[in-house]
């Protein structure tokens, strides 16, 4: 029997809400998370003829000649730009580009830590997909890729598209293929660890936004059968019916067609209803998913409430109505399927091997590596492990040379690099990354943020 004392539900609000309250005081007493150092010598100040002018024209000379030095002579190589309009920030909504600032700078921090890539946050003063597709398409001479995030739907669908179409660099939009990525890695663990199989498995989707079209999308491609798939958006459930989507929403109307063979029609109640498993990227609870309708699922219940900041419902909740697997979006929830697991390594790999762009099945990759490393641990699979933590270093880089490998196997690459190569390097760049972190924080350039918060 464990000693660990069961916390009170107040204890446990508490402890949820405590991030928040540390984040108001360390956000002002650090005055923001992100900074640019230089990574190059500096001997002397005779080293800036070197380093500016005179002696910097050469390599400007280069790069005029071979514009593809530029990756070998500048940072372009190794460098994201994380864009956003701050029209759907977080479970927030439109809360503009200033405040859209925390989450982006956060972001970039996340890049280096888990991936060893140098991001730069850019909010735009903007709501205009036009002016988005083309402030991107001008700065990305700058950049090795660009991370959309936290752009509404339906534009963030036409302005993947339209970037990815004629962009010289990788596009992609987080909020699709980076959270579909890890919840798919749940998905396949959680199955397996309840003994479903992922091909005859019941899936229910509640949203229907960026986030749950690409998981829709994802999931269909693993192997998952859309005759099995219910997504429910805030109207209901799609379904053939729902023709004032056919002319507005592409990529709902083609959901509303392939998937729904049960012919569900009705809300969430009637959509979570025998689905062996629901994940959730919607609404922020608590009590966007009322508890009771879980009553209704499948033996052997798992769910994934994925809303950030705070999921549809509290686990506790969940587990007194018989789920058996829950997962949040949060790091102090166990089973994190946030896209934090993904994008740091995806975009690694992506840049190692200069990929032109990222495809769902390079997105794949990422997600059987993260599944297969959970399963493989010393911890295994249990209830509360079905997917890496942050705190699993080792599986950045074999989830990067996944990545990198794919993507020379489609013919999307501009590098060759074998598995090993690639996990090297990988390793390397986040190895340097949060040994640097350390280095700062022992010798004094981060504070030491004890007294300041608990």
């Amino acid at each position: 029997m464990s000693d660990k004392k069961e916390l009170s539900v107040e204890e446990k609000l508490a402890k949820a809400n405590k991030p928040g309250e540390d984040a108001k005081i360390l956000h002002k007493f650090y005055g923001g998370k992100i900074e640019t150092v230089p990574k190059a010598c500096v001997r002397s100040y005779d080293d800036f003829s070197i380093w500016y002018s005179p002696g910097v024209a050469a390599p400007c000379k280069q790069i005029a000649a071979d514009p593809e030095l530029v990756y070998d002579l500048t940072c372009k190589w190794n460098t994201v730009a994380v864009v956003s309009d701050g029209t759907r920030v977080l479970g927030l909504g439109d809360i503009g580009p200033e405040a859209a600032m925390p989450v982006m700078e956060g972001k970039a921090m996340l890049f280096k830590y888990l991936g060893g890539v140098d991001c730069v946050p850019i909010c735009l003063d903007t709501k205009d997909p036009d002016k988005i597709i083309e402030t991107v398409h001008l700065i990305a001479p700058s950049f090795g890729g660009i991370n959309l995030e936290d752009i509404s739907n339906p534009k963030c669908f036409d302005i993947l598209d339209a970037l990815r179409e004629d962009c010289k660099i990788p596009v992609w939009h987080d909020d699709q293929q980076g959270t579909a990525t890890v919840e798919v890695a749940g998905a396949i663990n959680a199955l397996k660890l309840v003994g479903k199989k992922l091909e005859t498995a019941s899936f229910t989707i509640l949203g229907a936004g960026a986030a749950s079209i690409a998981i829709s999308r994802l999931l269909l491609n693993v192997g998952v059968d859309p005759k099995n798939m219910c997504v429910c958006d805030s109207t209901g459930i799609l379904n053939n019916q729902r023709t004032e989507l056919k002319g507005t929403f592409r990529q709902k109307w083609e959901l509303c067609e392939k998937t729904n063979g049960a012919g569900k029609t009705g809300g969430m109640k009637e959509a979570i209803k025998d689905a062996d498993i629901v994940v959730a990227a919607s609404k922020p609870g608590p009590g966007t998913i009322p508890p009771e309708y879980l009553d209704g699922m499948a033996d052997d219940a798992i769910v994934f409430a994925t809303a950030n900041p705070t999921p549809e419902i509290w686990p506790w909740e969940a587990k007194e109505h018989g789920v058996k697997v829950f997962a949040t979006g949060r790091s102090d929830f166990p089973n994190q399927v946030n896209n934090s697991m993904g994008f740091p390594a995806i975009f690694r790999g992506v840049l190692d091997v200069r990929a032109k762009t990222i495809t769902d099945t390079m997105c794949l990759a990422a997600a059987k590596e993260l599944a297969k490393f959970a399963e493989n641990s010393k911890e295994g699979l249990t209830a509360e492990h079905i997917i890496p933590s942050m705190a699993d270093s080792e599986v950045f880089p074999l989830e990067a040379a996944a990545v990198g490998m794919q993507a020379q196997k489609e013919g999307v690459a501009r590098l060759k690099m074998s598995r090993q190569e690639l996990f090297d390097r990988a390793e390397f760049m986040i190895n340097r990354s949060r040994g640097l972190t350390v280095k700062m924080m022992k010798d004094g350039f981060i504070k030491d943020p004890s007294g300041v918060v608990d």
